[in-house]
């Protein structure tokens, strides 16, 4: 008989068995630090993403959970991992005057060709931080697991805005019943639906339809670049627009509203809706989105690069 699940943790349950096992590890490998503990116990109970990586933040989310609990004492982390976790390791670029030249242009034609550009991590992501926590609302995130950010700039190299794309929000009742998908086929299938968390044009960019148009060139693109990097590629992204902005920038680019959020965020336990409602858009990235997502059709993946 299938041992019961006692515990859930990032869309994960975790058996009496698991529990134990964790236990276990936790007290048997004292002298490990939290972050190769949390390795060790993804690889002991299979934890790991489409790509066969291992779920290590989840995971040592899930395990300071269970220390907070009682269940377990962890290692103490040493100063290098304290700087990680006050985000003191976040490194910025400064912006050249050259950068902050206006672009006023009534037509994208003026603006001449775009594109967009992957950041990886060196002088460019310090770039597109800088960007972001200077120019975004909600400043630059960190970011756990699957992610690509993207520059979005023209052809002869000028900068013009940032993307960013994370993984999905868990729980989302206007999504789950428009896809109409049971849980135990979220479980299965959530990663394949990837979240545009962060979209932002530089403010002394003004070019009309800029904004829409690089959302297109994202939905055309995303799929490869997904699929490069994280061996997997993904069927649908989506979107919360607060409800301070009518969203107007989406439905251009054909982005399908499905109604609003409640106002609630990942640790809201207690149904306080702290959080300002969102408008919720979704955009399918291939016709059968809804067939792969209830495993009815399979997804497409790739083997790991070794």
């Amino acid at each position: 008989m299938t041992a019961p699940y006692i515990k859930v943790s990032n869309g994960r349950m975790f058996s009496e068995e698991e529990i134990s096992l964790i236990k276990e590890t936790t007290a048997t490998y004292p002298k490990l630090s939290q972050f190769e503990l949390a390795g060790t116990v993804c690889e002991l109970i299979g934890w790991v993403q489409p790509n066969g990586k291992p779920k290590i933040v989840p995971c040592l989310q899930f395990l300071r959970e269970l220390a907070n609990e009682g269940e377990l004492t962890l290692p103490v982390l040493n100063e290098k991992q304290r700087e990680i976790n006050r985000g003191k390791k976040k490194q910025s670029a400064p912006i050249e005057a050259s950068d902050i030249s206006w672009i006023d242009m009534s037509e994208m034609r003026e603006c001449g060709s775009i594109e967009l550009e992957i950041i990886r991590p060196g002088k460019r992501m310090k770039q597109w931080r800088t960007y972001m926590s200077m120019y975004h609302s909600l400043g630059d995130p960190y970011v756990h697991g699957s992610r690509i950010r993207y520059m979005i700039k023209t052809t002869v190299g000028r900068d013009l805005g940032c993307l960013l794309f994370s993984a999905s929000s868990w729980a989302l009742a206007h999504r789950e019943e428009w896809i109409g998908w049971t849980m135990e086929e979220k479980k299965k299938h959530l990663h394949l639906i990837v979240n545009n968390s962060r979209f932002m044009l530089l403010p002394w960019i003004r070019v009309r339809n800029l904004a829409s148009r690089s959302l297109s060139m994202a939905t055309k693109q995303i799929q490869r670049d997904w699929l490069c990097d994280y061996c997997y590629a993904p069927v649908l992204m989506e979107t919360f627009v607060d409800e301070q902005y009518d969203g107007a920038t989406y439905k251009a680019a054909n982005w399908i509203y499905l109604g609003e959020t409640q106002g609630r965020g990942r640790n809201d336990r207690y149904g306080e809706c702290a959080l300002t409602r969102k408008s919720i858009f979704m955009y399918p990235l291939q016709r059968d989105f809804k067939e792969v997502l209830t495993g009815k059709k399979p997804w497409k993946a790739v083997e790991p690069h070794v």
